[in-house]
């Protein structure tokens, strides 16, 4: 066989290779990707990969092109060192995938979980069925926390349940959907336009699920998706506010029923039909849509005095606290963020409370403008704190051997919640333990 080909072949690769080589250079030199010096990779790397979906690299495949960085619309979460890729803000990321589509050699993976953190997510199919028949995931408990990609399984998981033989017992709903966060809304709008005996319910008083207890005008990633009843989300990123009035807004148009208060409980089979146990009675249907996402019950401090009234686990309306003395307990992004608002409201003097020494679970640019705020006088910082006991007009902590009495008259609980894992162990659905799966 003539050698001829093999010659060919080979220099059209190595031609490949220095084409590479070139534009790589070239993009560095006009600075269109950031590079980094080995010192500026965060020293707390590992503490701060996420459990949720996220990208890891290949070194060994990894050409430096920098398609990567240049793809992600969160920025600045990978960057290039010495010719390779690093992820370099991992807790911004929130698994929509771009790097990984757009790496030309395939040297990026998309995981669950790390080896350091494993993340329990249940098992289910392409279709979102758990091993339980004729009940369904979808959504951040099931890993995927961009909203377009929760809105897409919602309706998918609804598509595979709208195939199905529908039950001619009036009593029984062909669907109970658990949840009016992104997945359950969008599940809830498919289900009502498809004429389907539906039942959407939620324990919050509105819709918005987790999102609703963001504070105001933050600022949402959720790239372009397509709502039933709506038509295409075009912009990439929307606020708290813009989001919810678009899903009200189409709830409203299309004129789906959404049950508020009422608490997911239990579920169990009963022969065809699967009943579910609500904080409202009982509820039969064919099939279950789990949308409950991971929040799951707000995690408490267990103190004395926690059952008052002025104890809240969420943050909605920060104006209404002007003038207050306020405490917000926690050290993660939603506590951060709570202070921060909170202090921007007239009159507020505002205390934060953390166990921990440091705020490494938060964004970077939530730590920077948090201490920003506690230097600027805006926000008093009480790390290594604890919540001793909660009285009508103050709050006592525990700082080292310290005591502290702090005047107050309202406190924030934000520590984050108790994952749903329980109810659904006891309904038969499998867990699957990930560290850093593909």
């Amino acid at each position: 066989m003539s050698p001829l080909p093999w010659l060919v072949s080979g220099i059209a690769a190595a031609l490949v290779a220095l084409g590479a080589a070139w534009f790589v250079r070239a993009r560095r030199r006009t600075g269109v990707f950031e590079s980094i010096e080995i010192d500026e990779l965060p020293a707390d790397l590992k503490k701060r990969l996420p459990v949720s979906l996220h990208p890891v690299i290949d070194p060994n495949k990894c050409m430096g092109s920098g398609a990567c960085v240049a793809s992600c619309p969160e920025g600045k979460i990978l960057a290039l060192h010495d010719g390779y890729a690093h992820l370099v803000n991992p807790e911004a990321c929130i698994g929509h995938g771009a790097c990984a589509r757009e790496c030309p050699v395939g040297a990026i993976s998309l995981v669950f979980g790390t080896v350091e953190r494993g993340v329990e997510i249940p098992h289910v199919t392409p279709s979102f069925e758990t091993n339980v028949k004729g009940v369904y995931i979808a959504g951040e408990l099931g890993g995927m926390g961009l909203i377009r990609n929760a809105v897409a399984q919602g309706v998918q998981a609804m598509e595979h349940i709208a195939r199905r033989a529908r039950s001619k017992n009036p009593e029984v709903l062909d669907v109970i959907i658990v949840g009016a966060g992104p997945a359950g809304l969008a599940a809830g709008l498919f289900a009502h336009e498809r004429g389907l005996r539906y039942a959407v319910i939620d324990q919050e008083a509105n819709i918005g699920g987790t999102i609703a207890h963001y504070p105001r005008n933050k600022i949402i990633l959720t790239g372009t998706f397509e709502l039933p009843g709506w038509g295409r989300i075009k912009q990439r990123e929307l606020s708290k506010e813009e989001l919810i009035t678009i899903w009200k807004e189409a709830v409203e148009r299309v004129g789906l029923v959404v049950r508020f208060g009422e608490r997911y409980e239990d579920i169990s089979r009963n022969g065809d039909e699967i009943v579910v146990r609500t904080s409202r009675g009982v509820l039969r249907a064919q099939h279950v849509l789990l949308a409950i996402g991971r929040r799951g019950t707000p995690r408490k401090l267990e103190a004395p005095g926690e059952e008052l009234s002025k104890v809240a686990y969420s943050l909605s309306e920060a104006d209404a606290w002007a003038g207050g003395k306020l405490l917000v307990v926690g050290g993660g992004d939603s506590a951060l963020e709570a202070a921060m608002t909170l202090a921007e409201v007239p009159g507020t003097e505002v205390t934060l409370s953390y166990r921990g020494d440091t705020f490494f679970r938060a964004k970077p640019k939530n730590q920077k403008r948090f201490a920003e705020a506690v230097e600027a006088g805006r926000v008093r910082a009480l790390v290594s704190s604890e919540v001793v006991s909660i009285a009508a007009g103050e709050v006592v902590l525990r700082q080292g051997d310290a005591e502290i009495r702090v005047q107050n008259d309202q406190v924030f609980v934000l520590i984050g919640g108790i994952l749903p894992t329980g109810l659904l162990s006891q309904a038969g659905i499998t867990m699957e333990r990930k560290f850093g799966t593909r």
